[in-house]
């Protein structure tokens, strides 16, 4: 049992609780507490630290391939892949206006993309002339071949180059959130998980126990990858995403972020060391899993393309290896809606968290201000 003390602080009734502490529940808690200072606003994390994704993804600001657009816009339709275009685009503004790149490691510094045969390349003018109206420039994406030899990539056949990508630090970006969240005075409860939620016509009892529930009158689930328990009816597909760090490497030659094969793999230098993510186009039923592991198929198959592409005739170490999960599903559209009169989500980014999260706490907190 709890005392009286517990009961009228940790555990009294919000007006607001959120489930998730990962990059789309703080920025969510923000923009509400922005909007509404009046709002007493409760995250609920299970983990001692945020797990899912936020913290164990590869650090990419997540602008996107150019892949990774024709494919959206051939499954989409280039309305939809355009207004997700357009949030990351302005997700990534957002995140500079509110921390000083040295705050969390920062670094606009391009975005490349490797090409093995010339189909892509058909549909770079097109996809420069869609984005112009978003990015404001003439050529987002343009062919760079003189820097394959600067990177080292001898292998490759075409480089594709993006001013709009970028490199971050996820934890110091969830950290720098974290230190907001404590401004605004919202509160937290780590380590501990929602087992059920009770919903009512007056309120809704979020239960932490057989014993112990906290009252609210709203809840937003922003559990990502791992909301199915509470969103049964909505298509979220679990997705690994597994990746490996190098030791130092000395002359580096790798300098800012690459995608290959519509960005089932991405790569990065994290000052002179290669962390390498991706592949689980290589065994999709397996990595569909919350399970945070890494497994030994994988990991060789990303060593063995690390040595044929990345740093072909050079040794090197792995000095740690690590998974996120991400929530992927039939479409790359977010959901973003609310599910009964009193809750509400904002699930399924499909790997694209980072400059998605803080425009989707934005449309969140326009639901939840209209309530």
């Amino acid at each position: 049992m709890i005392s009286i003390w517990e009961q009228e602080t940790f555990y009294r009734k919000r007006d607001i609780v959120i489930i998730g502490a990962g990059f789309s529940g703080l920025w969510t808690a923000i923009s509400i507490k922005e909007k509404s200072p009046e709002k007493s606003v409760l995250i609920i994390e299970r983990n001692a630290v945020p797990l899912g994704a936020s913290t164990r993804n590869a650090g990419f600001a997540c602008f996107g391939s150019l892949t990774e657009i024709i494919a959206d816009s051939q499954k989409m339709g280039w309305d939809k892949t355009l207004d997700i275009v357009k949030m990351r685009f302005e997700g990534l503004q957002k995140i500079t206006r509110y921390f000083k790149n040295k705050e969390i490691d920062f670094e606009l510094n391009g975005g490349h993309e490797i090409l093995n045969n010339e189909e892509s390349l058909q549909h770079i003018k097109q996809v420069n002339q869609k984005l112009k109206s978003i990015t404001g420039l003439q050529e987002t994406y343009s062919l760079q071949q003189h820097k394959i030899k600067e990177f080292g990539l001898h292998k490759s056949q075409f480089l594709i180059e993006n001013p709009c990508e970028g490199s971050l630090h996820s934890g110091k970006l969830v950290q720098k959130l974290l230190e907001r969240c404590h401004e605004l005075k919202i509160e937290f409860l780590f380590g501990t998980e929602v087992r059920h939620i009770d919903e009512t016509s007056q309120q809704l009892n979020v239960g932490l126990s057989e014993e112990l529930s906290i009252q609210a009158n709203q809840l937003i689930h922003c559990t990502n990858a791992f909301s199915s328990p509470f969103l049964e009816n909505e298509n979220i597909i679990p997705a690994r995403g597994q990746i490996l760090l190098t030791e130092p490497i000395e002359n580096l030659k790798l300098k800012g972020t690459f995608h290959y094969d519509e960005g089932f793999y991405y790569f990065r230098n994290v000052g002179n060391r290669v962390l390498l993510g991706g592949g689980r186009n290589q065994d999709f039923k397996t990595e569909e899993t919350t399970t945070l592991e890494t497994t030994e198929f994988l990991q060789c198959h990303l060593e063995n393309f690390l040595q044929e592409v990345i740093l072909p005739n050079q040794d090197f170490k792995i000095a740690l290896r690590w998974s996120g999960i991400m929530a992927m599903g039939n479409e790359k559209t977010s959901i973003v809606k609310q599910v009964s009169d009193r809750q509400f989500c904002a699930v399924r980014l499909s790997g694209m968290g980072v400059a998605l999260a803080p425009k989707i706490g934005e449309i969140v907190g326009e639901m939840i201000g209209e309530r």
